[in-house]
């Protein structure tokens, strides 16, 4: 089983068939999805391929434990049969995962850290977009750290701790603050090749093992 990962290092090992699994045993799965890929099939025929339905060709007993935006590339979690889900689905419930993200984001931040808690609620007529709504939004908590400022490229770089996980969160909690995510035009960014958010670390007590497990992967961008 790997353990926690120091720095910024890659992922332990590399197993399997499918070019997207870095972890795997009897349990569960990593992943490292790339952007622009969805993590559950969507609604319409053309959106059918998603990380679940090419870890089935190989682990027919994957099944989702928690989602990433199709921009959104990174770490992912998934369960090997239903016990293994209930398991592991209970610890996000729970708040007992530890999720970190890097983001690039417009703007030069002031402060070295900070908190986002503005409560979110989709905004139906513009789905999928999400808005915050203080009378009927659900509560939503983003702790910040800054990691980097770029003063000539007005840009900064942050790691991110969700510590809710509503739909687009870290997005539309940025944006709210006025430095939405570089390539993030839903929110209101400059267009570029990409949206520079990344799950970059993912640590949980493993459902067998009882373990304190991490996983980490780099950044792309």
């Amino acid at each position: 089983m790997a353990r926690a990962a120091a720095g910024s290092r890659a992922f332990l090992n590399c197993l399997g068939g499918d070019e997207l699994l870095r972890f795997w045993d009897a349990h569960l799965l990593i992943v490292e999805k790339p952007a622009g890929l969805l993590s559950v099939p969507g609604r319409l025929p053309e959106n059918q391929d998603c990380v679940v339905s090419r870890l089935q060709q190989h682990y027919p007993d994957a099944l989702t434990v928690h989602r990433l935006d199709q921009v959104t590339s990174g770490v992912m979690l998934y369960a090997r049969g239903k016990v293994m889900q209930a398991a592991l689905s209970g610890q996000f419930e729970q708040r007992q995962v530890s999720k970190r993200y890097e983001a690039l984001v417009q703007g030069v931040l002031q402060e070295d850290a900070g908190e986002i808690d503005l409560p979110l609620i989709c905004d139906w007529p513009n789905r999928p977009r999400q808005m915050v709504s203080f009378d009927h939004g659900k509560p939503a908590l983003t702790r910040w750290r800054l990691l980097e400022r770029d003063e000539m490229a007005q840009r900064s770089r942050v790691e991110l701790e969700p510590v809710t996980g509503r739909s687009h969160q870290l997005r539309l909690h940025l944006a709210s603050i006025g430095h939405p995510i570089v390539g993030d035009v839903m929110y209101g960014a400059e267009p570029a090749p990409r949206v520079c958010l990344h799950a970059c670390r993912l640590a949980f007590v493993h459902p067998v093992t009882g373990e304190w497990v991490a996983f980490v992967s780099e950044r792309p961008f």
